[in-house]
C-alpha cells in the first residue's frame, strides 16, 4: 500500500496530477492517493472479484488503440490465488481485441461491477500467463470506487452464447448510434503510457439519465462529466494520452459494441453549462468500432430497482 510518509514518487501520473492541479486539490489528493490506493488487493476486493458473473476489461492493441471488453462466467470465473494475482478462467470470444492483447507483460485494466449492489471495485496490472482456458494478472494498483451514477438492475439469467456474430466498421454505424443515444451507461478504457505502476491501461464506468450523451451528424459523442471520486484517472489518461475505447451493451439482446477513437475534454464554456449537473464535457471521436452480435450471456432487469439522481 502506498504511505504518504514513505518517501516514495506520487500514487499519480503526470496527467492525474495535471487535472488534480488544474481543480484546486493536488495536496489533497497526494494525500488520498497514498492511502486508498494499494499495489496489492485487499482480502474483501479478493472475495468481491470472486462472486461476480462478467467483469470488463481494458487492453491497448498493437497499433495503440485502447479496447474495452467484457468476460462472463458462472461467478467463481475470477479467482485470487494472492493478494498480487487476479486469474480468470475465461477466455475472450473471437473478434475481440482483448483475444490478440493477451500477452506477457501487456497492461490491463479490470473493473469489477455488480449492479444489484452498485459496487465496483478497480484493478490495474499486467498480464503474466494466458492459455486456451483463461489468463493472469500481476496486481500494479488496487483500488474502490463509490457507486454514484451506476444504476441498479438485476441479473435475470445467463445463457451460453455460441459464437458471436462480429460486424466492423469505421467510424459509426447507423445501429450503433441507437443504442448509444439511449444508453444509461457505458464503459471506457483509457492508457496513460510510462513504466511506473501509476501508468498503465485503466477501464472505468460512466452513468446518466437514459440520453445523457449526444451524438452529432459526424458521429461525435458528447459525454458529461459529472461530479464523482475526483480521482480522475479517466481524464488524466486522456490529458497523457487522447485515445480511448468505449463499450456499450444492449442488455435486451446481448449484442456487445465497441468502439475505439481519440477524444478531447472541454474544461469550461458555454456547452458545459447546457448539460445540467455536468462539470466539464468530454468528446469522442470514432475512428473503428464493432458489434459482437450475442456475445453477454447475462441478460438483465430493464428498469432500475430504485431510481438514481443525476447531477444534482
Amino acid at each position: 500500500m502506498h504511505d504518504a510518509s514513505d518517501g516514495r514518487s506520487s500514487p499519480w501520473h503526470e496527467g492525474e496530477r495535471a487535472v488534480h492541479e488544474r481543480i484546486g486539490l493536488a495536496d489533497k489528493l497526494e494525500r488520498a492517493g497514498r492511502i486508498s490506493l494499494r499495489d496489492a488487493m485487499p482480502d474483501q476486493h479478493r472475495v468481491f472479484f470472486a462472486q461476480l458473473p462478467f467483469i470488463l476489461v481494458g487492453s491497448v492493441d498493437d497499433q495503440g488503440w485502447p479496447w474495452a471488453s467484457l468476460l462472463a462466467g458462472h461467478p467463481g470465473f475470477v479467482s485470487s490465488p494472492d493478494p498480487r494475482r487476479l486469474d480468470i478462467d475465461v477466455m475472450p470470444v473471437p473478434g475481440d481485441p482483448l483475444l490478440a492483447a493477451l500477452k506477457p507483460g501487456a497492461r490491463i485494466g479490470v473493473l469489477g461491477i455488480e449492479l444489484p449492489t452498485r459496487r465496483r471495485n478497480r484493478m490495474n496490472g499486467r498480464v503474466i500467463a494466458a492459455g486456451e482456458a483463461g489468463f493472469s494478472i500481476a496486481v500494479d494498483l488496487s483500488f474502490g470506487n463509490c457507486p454514484q451514477y451506476i444504476h441498479q438492475r438485476d441479473y435475470l439469467a445467463f445463457r451460453p452464447v455460441a459464437t458471436p456474430r462480429r460486424e466492423t466498421f469505421r467510424g459509426l454505424a447507423a445501429d450503433a448510434r441507437t443504442l448509444i443515444e439511449t444508453s444509461d451507461t457505458f464503459f471506457i478504457a483509457s492508457f496513460a503510457p510510462g513504466e511506473g505502476p501509476n501508468h498503465g491501461v485503466d477501464i472505468s464506468h460512466r452513468g446518466g439519465p437514459a440520453g445523457f450523451l449526444r451524438i452529432d451528424a459526424e458521429g461525435t459523442i458528447t459525454v458529461p462529466d459529472y461530479s464523482g471520486n475526483r480521482y480522475f484517472n479517466t481524464l488524466g489518461n486522456l490529458v497523457v494520452n487522447p485515445k480511448a475505447g468505449l463499450l456499450f451493451v444492449d442488455i435486451v439482446n446481448g449484442d456487445i459494441l465497441q468502439l475505439t477513437g481519440r477524444t478531447e475534454i472541454l474544461w469550461e464554456g458555454g456547452e458545459v453549462e447546457l448539460l445540467p449537473g455536468a462539470e466539464r464535457l468530454w468528446r469522442f471521436f470514432p475512428s473503428h468500432g464493432q458489434w459482437l452480435r450475442g456475445a453477454m450471456p447475462l441478460r438483465f432487469t430493464a428498469g432500475e430497482i430504485w431510481p438514481l439522481r443525476f447531477g444534482g
